[in-house]
């Protein structure tokens, strides 16, 4: 078995672990940036074999480059997307955002 074997290329973006909807963004971010072991990322994770674990970090190591590239378009990506959330929230956030205004406004009226 090869180590592409593993995964399926779906998009220069979108590279998931075969027959799972996870992406090796998420493993990958896990093992970098938390320092989580395969084991312990496996407990995220439980639908993934120990195996599928090691052969993205093993990918990840293999293509340091250009998965380095990947998880920092991703990384980017999900900047952008929260940012653009901020700036243009759904309507259900806008109401939370007004009842936790109001309560602390009350609150503060009651403190005095």
């Amino acid at each position: 078995m090869q180590l592409e074997d593993y995964f399926d290329f779906l998009a220069p973006n979108d590279i998931r672990i075969k027959g799972s909807r996870v992406g090796i963004e998420s493993v990958l971010y896990d093992y970098i940036y938390r320092e989580q072991t395969p084991q312990e990322i496996q407990q995220h994770f439980p639908t993934l074999t120990l195996e599928e674990i090691q052969a993205t970090i093993l990918y990840y190591l293999h293509n340091r480059e250009q998965v380095e590239a990947y998880i920092t378009a991703w990384l980017e990506w999900g900047d952008q997307m929260r940012a653009e959330q901020d700036r243009n929230p759904p309507p259900v956030v806008m109401r939370l955002r007004a009842l936790k205004a109001e309560r602390a406004k009350t609150a503060m009226a009651q403190a005095q």
